[in-house]
């Protein structure tokens, strides 16, 4: 008799993470009550709980230098990489931001990053309002990318309420 089923394969796919995620230095997990496992960044403390039911495949990959890294595809369409220290993702896609210009996999330091560029563009005469709409572009498309895989990024949704008006109304 098999006793092999989906929901065997969804803890043994939860378990080659887990296994990659104790191998690795900048990550850290906890499995969940709730069928889940939380993966937490060390550098920035952001956490996903990744559902071990919503796990179709985990894919071990190298990168250009030979680092390993896991590539988990999700039930429904998305996935993400786990590296030696974040979860990568891909930026969102947003009315007049070309994605073929950012890069394809996006993670939660980036977002910080593209939140300063838009401070330093503030700060400089030669900044244009098309700089700093494309900029704030960035950052949402960053941070919905985030989101849709279960980063919770409410601080980070405020930060831009924080610079001067003129910022707020470049639109989106």
């Amino acid at each position: 008799m098999d006793h092999a089923s989906a929901p065997d394969n969804h803890w043994s796919l939860g378990g080659q993470i887990e296994e990659y995620v104790s191998a690795v230095s900048g990550l850290e997990c906890a499995p969940c009550e709730d069928g889940s496992l939380r993966v937490i960044q060390k550098v920035d403390g952001k956490a996903i709980n990744i559902q071990y039911s919503a796990i179709t495949n985990v894919i071990r990959r190298s990168d250009a230098e030979g680092v390993e890294f896991i590539q988990i595809n999700f039930d429904n369409g998305t996935k993400i990489l786990l590296t030696e220290n974040l979860v990568g993702f891909k930026p969102a896609s947003l009315n007049g931001l070309d994605l073929g210009k950012l890069p394809k996999v996006v993670t939660t330091p980036d977002i910080l990053s593209v939140f300063e560029a838009i401070q330093d563009a503030l700060e400089s005469p030669n900044s244009s309002s098309y700089e700093l709409s494309l900029l704030k572009k960035v950052y949402e498309a960053i941070l919905v990318g985030a989101e849709s895989i279960g980063f919770k990024l409410a601080e980070e949704r405020t930060w831009l309420s924080r610079l001067p008006t003129s910022v707020r109304k470049v639109s989106a």
